[in-house]
């Protein structure tokens, strides 16, 4: 009977209520004890401790005080984790958003920038309760990749007047050429103490990554910045000499001033911001499922992304987002459930009450040198060394986002790169293998957690395996999910002994996937990685077999459960070999 309405409810879909109903709630209901709530709270104040420095700085980036950026990840991060879909997501002001809401602020001013981010939340509650946001996060892997990396050297080249200590004659321009005119100009104008605070900032957070990778660098950057500053009096500017600090509480909410023409003045600007926060969002979301094995729900989480805006606008913030390095940190640091976010929201804002006066004697080029370090890792180099062997067409749309979204416009490298790649997705949908009506879909609808088996207690042991990694894909394995599964490949081929990669959801497989899998899976040849692909129809098996993804390179086992089976066994034979 059971079994039957299962089926009848599969059948008939998640209702609206099993839709949008909070991760919060799910994780609550599987029973919340004290072993979660310790991971969580650890989980929360390794984030807390990522975002402190890094929000100040996207908010200083973004053309408003550093305290804005704090109240973006205390009203906004909690909203996201107590509302959203995802059982990890970390949300707070991103760099992605620096510059629109730098333009934003520039053009329409504060009053201006906070009612485009309220608006922009009321377009992303619609977007979510419409149920669009199954869609948004399937827009083409190389237009994300080539619109971050333009994003970053956008950033990067905004930070240059701080990292250098260089004094401008007048405003700094904003298209990228004339900017570079005006830095090169203003050359002479070096401040050596404030380069060399830069530098330290740099050099102290990629040391720590490399000889003390769970120390927090960005962190212990800035501090160490701050005490050389502080002591030896080094003519360079700092948080209190430029904003005169930052406060110790959080402001009384308070509506922006409000008109039609305003509204009008800044819509654009507003649907700018709701289209970048759902795609940002999404991302952040999917790259938690492929390192947790959960599944986020789209819509859900658009609407909690919405309530987060009106809420940051609201309490003076600015636009909030899903942050895929801070939601990848709280992954990694154990965390259960959507606490841990709560959590974070709520350190972030007793270190804002304890310590506001210590961040006066912030240096400016340290938080410079803290985005710096930011740029870089926002350019994802191996995916985009994938997507240009993958094919010609891969690097097209690559190319064409990035040169327009820094030579043009963010809004133009966008459109253009999301049509250039839907033409590529048609014509290899085209050309590919009819899907037999009982395999899954070619786009995964949200389900609800009574549904799809999603109330099992989360062992955060899977995900933190220093050993083994599974790597989940859902849907259409075209060129997006073939570059996202050798990007992922890259960074974990030197820490994991063992990567599974689980391809029972997955209803397509074209030629390029195969071609970029086989690259992978030479490289963890060499590195020596164990490759195990799981759950692989005969299809999608035979394809890859014929592009030569096959022993010695990849074994293949029909379930995740008996991939690890065939690492047990082997680890076995390794500790008891016959004599």
């Amino acid at each position: 009977m059971d079994q039957l309405r299962q089926r009848q409810l599969r059948k008939a879909g998640p209702t609206f209520s099993e839709l949008f109903t909070p991760k919060l709630v799910t994780v609550l209901r599987e029973g919340y004890r004290l072993p979660q709530l310790r991971a969580d709270a650890v989980a929360g104040l390794t984030v807390a401790i990522v975002a402190l420095p890094l929000s100040m700085a996207i908010a200083i980036a973004s053309g408003v005080t550093p305290e804005r950026g704090l109240f973006t990840a205390i009203v906004g991060g909690f909203i996201v984790s107590a509302l959203g879909g995802s059982r990890f997501q970390i949300g707070g002001p991103a760099g992605a958003f620096i510059v629109l809401v730098a333009s934003t602020a520039d053009r329409q001013g504060l009053d201006g920038l906070l009612l485009a981010t309220m608006m922009a939340g009321m377009f992303l509650l619609a977007i979510g309760y419409l149920r669009l946001g199954t869609y948004i996060k399937y827009i083409p892997y190389p237009v994300t990749v080539g619109f971050t990396a333009g994003i970053a050297v956008i950033i990067f080249s905004g930070q240059i007047v701080e990292l250098l200590g260089l004094k401008l004659p007048g405003k700094e321009p904003g298209p990228f050429v004339p900017k570079l005119m005006a830095l090169w100009q203003a050359g002479s104008t070096l401040n050596p103490a404030a380069a060399g605070i830069a530098l330290l900032s740099i050099i102290t957070v990629v040391a720590l990554k490399k000889w003390r990778p769970h120390w927090p660098g960005m962190l212990v950057a800035v501090a160490l910045a701050s005490l050389v500053v502080a002591l030896s009096g080094l003519p360079v500017d700092t948080i209190g000499s430029r904003f005169g600090g930052i406060p110790r509480s959080l402001p009384l909410p308070a509506l922006p001033p409000m008109s039609l023409d305003k509204a009008l003045a800044v819509l654009p600007d507003a649907i700018a911001f709701a289209l970048l926060g759902a795609i940002e969002s999404l991302l952040s979301a999917v790259v938690a499922d492929g390192m947790t094995g959960r599944r986020h729900r789209s819509n859900c989480e658009l609407v909690a992304q919405g309530f987060a805006n009106i809420g940051s606008a609201l309490f003076g913030g600015i636009c909030v987002t899903g942050t895929i390095a801070r939601t990848a940190t709280n992954v990694r640091a154990g965390a259960h459930g959507p606490i841990s976010g709560m959590l974070h929201a709520a350190f972030l804002l007793v270190f804002m009450l304890v310590a506001a006066p210590l961040a006066s004697f912030i240096p400016l080029a340290a938080l410079a040198g803290v985005l710096a370090v930011v740029c870089w890792n926002m350019v994802e180099k191996p995916a985009i060394a994938a997507l240009l062997r993958s094919s010609r067409a891969d690097a097209l749309v690559l190319a064409a986002t990035f040169l327009i979204v820094v030579f043009r416009d963010l809004t133009e490298g966008i459109i253009v790169g999301f049509a250039l790649g839907s033409v590529l997705f048609i014509d290899r949908m085209a050309k590919a293998v009819a899907i037999a009506e009982n395999e899954p879909p070619l786009i995964a609808d949200d389900v609800a957690d009574t549904t799809n088996g999603d109330r099992r207690a989360y062992d955060a042991i899977e995900a933190s395996d220093p050993d083994t990694v599974v790597y989940r894909i859902s849907g259409a394995f075209f060129f997006g999910a073939a570059s996202t599964v050798a990007a992922v490949l890259d960074r974990i081929a030197d820490q994991r002994r063992s990567f599974i990669l689980d391809c029972s959801q997955v209803p397509l497989f074209d030629s390029t996937a195969a071609n970029v899998i086989e690259s992978t899976a030479h490289k963890a040849r060499k590195a020596g990685v164990r490759f195990i692909i799981a759950g692989a129809s005969p299809q999608t098996r035979r394809m890859l077999i014929t592009h030569g993804v096959k022993r010695p390179l990849v074994t293949f086992a029909a379930s995740v459960k008996e991939a690890k089976a065939q690492l047990k066994a082997d680890a076995g034979v390794l500790l008891h070999p016959k004599t």
